[in-house]
């Protein structure tokens, strides 16, 4: 098991000795972003690597990375793990390969992680290198909420279920407010929402450190309205739009990946300017903000429903962490859950923050995003079995 450092992250001890750099990889459709930890997970550098194509030149890979070697280990992100990757794995040719088999799943990040895994790999041969995925928090879930209600032979075909994802920050987080609420609430029974909002946003629950329930589903397209993507929407509006008013598949993806969400409601995908709109009196922004906080609010209430009450709610991602208006709007309409926030404390939160007043009934945090700190603790737990 990790060990915990003083800021409550995994540290030397968990399978690393104190002074060996982590490579942290975190592959897009079209960047590398690298991230280099210390043997006590300190950032030391930080770095994009532009990939038009999702191809990686290994000249400019190894001109990146080089300076700041050599490293004990190298730890991937990769967004699909289907129903066999479900825990951290050390790469080797057959785990890159069932990764690439996943593609269909996630045609938009899964070759960029092939691409990344390939070329870091010839870039630092003989290092260990380790693959987490964000769905493997989510592989908790049970099936009543993970079963979709589809014919059996369409599930067991193509294996259609509710995978979830972001799930590498959800497992972060909540683990973190675990740590905050050390003293305060039994972590073995510990009932958080984690709120992950940014250009993709999704919530899940987690009931003593599992998740149990998520709000993203066989793709990143379900639940909460997003930037560009629109969130949940009945299907019988999407086979009226093929059929009656003759609009081709690709033109349905793109409406609703790309086209949908705050950038469909409000003409724009950025919280920022949506809310400055709404305050200059813009009625796209304002029926855009109804829409949104209503999905939120909804989904959180879902969540807390599959956890049978909610102790914690914690938001992370760009518009979590940034967003005090955001925050503020959406516990406003979740009392009834317990959730309260400190005006102030909510104002001026900062990456960790506990945002509630003293005695809420639920307590409310802001958390900032380190899927790299996640990662490492993957990482040393797989080294430390190996």
């Amino acid at each position: 098991m990790a060990v915990l450092n003083k800021e409550g992250e995994t540290g030397p001890d968990s399978g690393l000795a104190a002074d060996g750099r982590l490579l942290v990889v975190n592959a897009g459709s079209s960047t590398l972003k690298l991230a280099v930890l210390d043997g006590s997970d300190r950032l030391l550098a930080g770095e994009t690597l532009e990939t038009p194509g999702g191809r990686v030149d290994d000249g400019d890979l190894r001109a990146v990375i080089e300076p700041h070697g050599p490293y004990a280990a190298v730890g991937h992100r990769v967004v699909h793990g289907g129903t066999e990757l479900t825990a951290p794995v050390l790469v080797d040719e057959e785990v890159v390969e069932r990764i690439r088999l996943l593609t269909p799943l996630a045609p938009l990040h899964q070759p960029g992680a092939v691409a990344g895994l390939e070329a870091v790999g010839r870039a630092l041969p003989g290092v260990p290198a380790v693959a987490c995925f964000d769905t493997a928090f989510h592989s908790t879930i049970g099936a009543g909420a993970s079963t979709y209600a589809l014919p059996l032979e369409w599930r067991q075909r193509w294996h259609l279920r509710r995978y979830g994802f972001h799930g590498l920050n959800h497992s972060y987080v909540s683990r973190r407010v675990g740590q905050l609420m050390a003293g305060r609430a039994d972590p073995s029974k510990l009932r958080v929402v984690t709120c992950h909002l940014g250009a993709g946003a999704s919530l899940a629950a987690v009931a003593g450190g599992r998740c149990v329930d998520t709000t993203m589903g066989f793709t990143p397209l379900e639940g909460l309205v997003m930037a560009t993507r629109s969130g949940s929407v009945d299907p019988g509006l999407v086979l009226w739009m093929a059929h009656t008013a003759g609009l081709s598949v690709e033109e349905i993806s793109d409406g609703l990946e790309r086209k949908g969400g705050l950038l469909g409601l409000a003409g724009t995908a950025d919280m920022r300017e949506v809310l400055a709109r709404e305050a200059a009196g813009d009625e796209r922004a304002t029926l855009a903000m109804q829409v949104y906080l209503h999905s939120l609010r909804a989904c959180v209430a879902a969540m807390a429903a599959s956890l049978g009450g909610l102790d914690a709610l914690v938001f992370t991602g760009g518009i979590g962490e940034h967003s005090a208006e955001v925050r503020r709007r959406a516990v406003d309409g979740l009392g009834f859950l317990g959730a309260r926030l400190d005006p102030e404390a909510n104002e001026a939160a900062g990456e960790v923050a506990e945002i509630s007043p003293s005695g809420s009934a639920a307590a409310c945090y802001v958390v900032a995003a380190r899927e790299d700190l996640e990662i490492a603790r993957g990482v040393r737990e797989v080294l430390l079995r190996h």
